[in-house]
């Protein structure tokens, strides 16, 4: 018998605060939110609007040199939300399954 939940992620989460911005499947709905944790699998991450478990959004994110092995990465993923939950400060914490993503190619400037 154990003691605690069984954990279920296959590998271990790096906590890092990054920026991002989620979109809706149909592109109806944008807005701005910021990671607590990710992996190449999944990704948990703070938001003031409230989303369904289910729901299919597209993330947009840099991942920083330490997490891209030296270099900073734009990145898109699409997310599956497996779990909500309500936070103190009136903002919602999501747990996300990462299906797919995508390296961004850098854009001259």
């Amino acid at each position: 018998m154990s003691d605690g939940p069984t954990e279920r992620r296959s590998r271990e989460r790096v906590a890092v605060r990054l920026p991002v911005t989620i979109k809706s499947k149909d592109g109806s709905a944008e807005q701005t939110a910021y990671t607590r944790d990710l992996n190449s699998n999944g990704v948990f991450f703070y938001t003031d609007s409230r989303f369904s478990e289910g729901s299919q959004l597209e993330m947009v994110l840099i991942l920083p040199p330490e997490l891209t092995f030296g270099e900073k990465r734009w990145v898109c993923c699409q997310v599956s939300i497996l779990r909500v939950q309500q936070e103190a400060e009136g903002s919602f914490g999501v747990a996300a399954v990462i299906e797919k993503f995508e390296i961004l190619p850098e854009i001259p400037g």
